[in-house]
This record gives structure tokens, C-alpha cells and sequence, in this order.
């Protein structure tokens, strides 16, 4: 697929590849057998985590014996262990013995190992300091395996991609808490970041449920994390039960003109036992329908006010359900705030919109529907001053895309409709990198949540080139990811990955918009 980054570690890491076994102080090249066949598993490798990041699959026709195995890493990162698995074709899973040199980043087997004969695998994974480098990149190569006497190489190895780090910032578990989902991130005007989720307290399931939003901040670009908090939590509103009255969804915005900071999420009140994408109903009450809720911290997110309702005068009495888009809002450039949003008409069609404010959020309006059978949008300023709504669409296979020129009120079909961004239904982030590029992720397939990617458009969103494309995460997850512009040059990119529920990485501007 797609980039850009093919392995090459003299360019990306300064470091030479390894790719021999040496023996006897002589390098040695060992011939490569197709039968035994290198898979790299390209995920976010995570701190303090075992992450398995390759896989060797080999099918025996007779019983053999592993007579020897040698895997190298490379890259200044601070390895914990390496350790290797044996999958068997009945499910058994076994540990191989090897010992790890730290200091020279290598595995080798100590005790030889009878294999039986059918399709077997060999999990390679790697164990990473609590606070290795979110910044940092490594390799790894399998110069030599020996099987039954004879010294080969696996093929599958000439282009592997670097690793990259990820924090698990929210996980299963966490503050006792079932499931973190739905990420939002921004910076504030001090540099902080801002990253929201749902706190799923009870299991994973969408509204109705315990559901509270929960705020993270990092001072210092994203390297380390203040402690959780729940910002916008209903309690037992009603006099009915947490679990009645959840709340999630949520996105965040900055006002860069005062610093302030908004996140409003979707508040469902009673309807237990039924999603709230079913359950709500034609209304502007909370016990009919669900609820708009806006929250505000004046002081970079340490704290923020009670959760305020700002459904009506937006909603229409007839939609059967009206609130924001996940992720993130904007500033544009005259101060105007605003936010993706959607709702369900009369005929439970859902439309993609905006809701905005032009009095630094004292006040919000709403637009019309750009387009039917649209739900979860982002939305970004171009640079001739239109607004431009990316959709996710019901129909599947691409992101809907239209523009704006009078605030929501008319919206016209964009060239790069339902064509230019492959997608599995599902929420996708879209921001502006300074006034040249325009940055975009999803789950760039069309059969499932899982390709992680982040592309880059030099022409407003025209054309999304495969050489401005950076893989994450090559295997299935949620996958929501929101994105936000860290310093001149980098991004950070919070995300449901395959190895945490929030998944927080570093990415180099440069190793995006790369003129390789």
C-alpha cells in the first residue's frame, strides 16, 4: 500500500540495516527461503507494553527441528526484552528460550526446538521502556534461521517500515473503567494539549449508558499526561440512574482570539436498554430527545463549568435527534467558531451540517443539511474563505465532501466527492497544517476499520497524493482518530488503535509531506 516511508534506515534512522548474520567475525549472507515467510505487524508499539510487531510462518511437510534464530533491532530506543512465540497449528502457543543482549539489541535461541509438521507461526515481540522516545523509530530484520541444519533468511524483508512509538494515553481498565472510545484533541493557545473521550464506565456499547466525557492535558507536547478528569458528567439528572443519563460524543474547539475552550457532546436522558441513535426522539425536551451540551474552561482546561444546554433555538422540533460531529471544531479566520454537526430528520435521514457562533460562544446557530445519509463530519476554513464538511457516509466505500460559502445555508458538491478518501463508514479527522496542506485520517479501506493512515492535500483538499500518505496501524481497531498541529513541526494524532483504546503518537510534518 501506500508510502513513502520503505525501509531504509541510513535515510530515516542514520544507522546502516543489518541484514547479514555474522559468524567467525566474517559476514555471512545466507541464501532466502521462500517457505519461510517474514509478516511485519505494523501497529503503534507501545511504552511499558508487550507489543508483538512481526510474525515468521513456516509450513513443514515433515518434522523439523529449529536449530538456531537471530533477530536484530535497530534504532535508539530503550528495548526492555525481545521474546519469541510459537503458535501451532492447533492453537498451542509455546515460548522459544533465547536470550536478549540489551546492549547490542539482538535475540538468539539457546535451545533448539522440535517442530511437528503443518503451518506454524513465530511471534516476534518487543518490550519498551515506560518512557521510550515517542519520537523515536527502530527496525528489526531476522538475518538468520536454521532449520533441520540448513542457515537461510525469510523473504518478505526488503520493505518493512520503520516502527513508531504510541502512548497508551486510555485503555481497558483504566480508573476501573470498561472502555475508553470517541477522541477529540486540540492544542490550546498556550501549546497544551487536549485530548476528550468517552468514559464508557460499564462496557463499550454507544448511548444510552454510563457514559461521562473525560479530559486529558499535556504540558510538555504530549510526553507525559496530567491525570484524568471527567468534565461533563449528568449524574443522576432526574432523578434517574447514571446509566440513564449518559453523556458522550463529545468535540473540542479553542477560541484562539481569548483562549478559551469549548466541548459539547450529546446528553441522553432516560430510554434505557436502546441506543441512542434509535431511542431519540421528534422533540426539544430532554425526556423526548437527546441533548446538546456545551461545556467552557477559561483557564488552558485545569477547569470548567457546568455542563449548559444549547439544543434549542438549533433543533427542530421534528428531528428525531440533533448534536455535534466527534472530534474537533475550528476558528476561522474572521473569529467565527464552529463545530461539524448532525442530525436525523422527520424520516430518521441523517444529515451532515455545522453549528456555529460569531460571538465567541455566547450564542449558536445552525445550518442547513449538506447531505443525506451523513453522520460524523469534520470541518476546516479553505483558504478562499469556504468551509468544507467531510463526511462520513452511509453509503460506504469514500467520504462525502461539500463547501460553503454563507455558513451552512447552501452547500455545494466538492470535486473530491465520494472519490479521492476510501473509507469503512467511520469517523474520520480532518485539520489545516499551516496555509499549504490540509492533513486527513482514517481507516483507509474500504473493508474494515483497520490501515490507520495520514494523508496530506497540497491543493485544499483536490487531489490527496500517495506519496503525502504515513501508515499507523495496519490492523483492526474502533478507529475514530482526531489529529492537532503540536508546533511547526509536528502533529499529534490520538486515535482507537489495535493495541489501546486511546493511542497517542508523534508524527514529523516532514515525514508526511515527504518529496521522496
Amino acid at each position: 500500500m501506500k508510502k513513502i516511508e520503505i525501509f531504509n534506515l541510513n535515510l530515516l534512522l542514520g544507522i546502516s540495516l543489518i541484514i547479514s548474520f555474522y559468524a567467525c567475525g566474517e559476514k555471512q549472507d545466507f541464501p532466502i527461503n521462500e517457505k519461510i515467510i517474514f509478516q511485519q505487524v505494523y501497529v503503534p508499539v507501545i511504552q511499558g507494553k508487550t507489543t508483538t510487531i512481526a510474525k515468521l510462518e513456516i509450513k513443514t511437510e515433515q518434522q523439523e527441528m529449529l536449530n538456531g534464530l537471530e533477530i536484530e533491532l535497530q534504532g535508539d530506543i530503550d528495548f526492555t526484552s525481545l521474546s519469541i512465540n510459537l503458535l501451532l497449528e492447533d492453537g498451542t502457543k509455546e515460548s522459544l528460550q533465547g536470550t536478549f543482549n540489551k546492549e547490542e539489541k539482538s535475540w538468539s535461541l539457546t535451545e533448539e526446538k522440535s517442530l511437528p509438521t503443518g503451518k506454524l507461526a513465530m511471534n516476534i515481540n518487543v518490550d519498551l521502556a515506560e518512557n521510550a522516545d515517542l519520537k523515536g523509530r527502530f527496525s528489526l530484520q531476522v538475518p538468520m534461521i536454521e532449520i533441520s541444519g540448513e542457515k537461510v533468511q525469510p523473504s518478505g524483508q526488503k520493505e518493512n517500515l520503520a516502527y513508531r512509538i504510541g502512548k497508551s494515553l486510555r485503555t481497558e481498565g483504566d480508573d476501573g473503567v470498561a472502555a475508553f472510545r470517541i477522541p477529540g484533541l486540540a492544542t490550546s493557545t498556550k501549546g497544551t494539549l487536549l485530548a476528550v473521550y468517552d468514559v464508557r464506565h460499564d462496557d463499550s456499547s454507544d448511548l444510552q449508558g454510563n457514559i461521562d466525557v473525560g479530559l486529558s492535558r499535556s504540558e510538555d507536547g504530549g510526553n507525559t499526561w496530567n491525570p484524568m478528569q471527567i468534565i461533563m458528567d449528568m449524574g443522576e439528572w432526574g432523578n434517574l440512574p447514571e446509566d440513564q443519563n449518559g453523556i458522550g460524543d463529545p468535540s473540542i474547539l479553542v477560541d484562539p482570539v481569548n483562549g478559551d475552550i469549548y466541548v459539547v457532546a450529546l446528553w441522553l436522558h432516560g430510554k434505557p436498554g436502546t441506543a441512542a441513535w434509535r431511542s431519540s426522539e421528534p422533540g426539544l425536551t430532554p425526556d423526548k430527545t437527546g441533548q446538546l451540551m456545551i461545556v467552557k474552561s477559561e483557564d488552558d482546561g485545569k477547569t470548567w463549568t457546568a455542563p449548559s444546554n444549547i439544543t434549542q433555538p438549533m433543533k427542530d422540533a421534528s428531528w428525531q435527534l440533533f448534536f455535534n460531529g466527534p472530534g474537533k471544531g475550528i476558528a476561522m479566520k474572521d473569529g467565527t467558531l464552529v463545530f461539524a454537526a448532525q442530525y436525523k430528520d422527520h424520516d430518521q435521514i441523517p444529515h451532515s451540517t455545522i453549528i456555529y457562533s460569531k460571538d465567541h460562544g455566547v450564542s449558536w446557530q445552525v445550518g442547513t443539511g449538506a447531505r443525506s445519509k451523513t453522520t460524523e463530519a469534520q470541518v476546516v476554513e479553505l483558504s478562499d474563505g469556504q468551509l468544507m464538511l467531510n463526511m462520513r457516509d452511509d453509503r460506504g466505500g469514500s467520504r462525502a465532501v461539500y463547501t460553503t460559502v454563507d455558513m451552512g445555508n447552501s452547500w455545494n458538491e466538492h470535486s473530491s466527492n465520494r472519490g479521492a478518501l476510501v473509507e469503512p463508514i467511520c469517523m474520520a479527522s480532518l485539520i489545516r497544517f499551516n496555509s499549504e496542506y490540509l492533513l486527513f485520517s482514517n481507516p483507509a479501506s474500504t473493508e474494515g476499520r483497520y490501515n490507520i493512515t495520514v494523508k496530506a492535500s497540497d491543493d485544499e483538499g483536490i487531489t490527496w497524493p500517495e506519496k503525502y500518505q504515513v501508515l499507523l496501524d495496519d490492523q483492526k481497531g474502533w478507529g475514530y482518530s482526531c489529529m492537532t498541529k503540536i508546533n511547526e513541526g509536528e502533529i499529534g494524532i490520538l486515535y482507537e488503535s489495535s493495541q489501546a483504546h486511546m493511542t497517542f503518537q508523534i508524527l514529523p510534518i516532514n515525514e508526511i509531506i515527504s518529496s521522496e
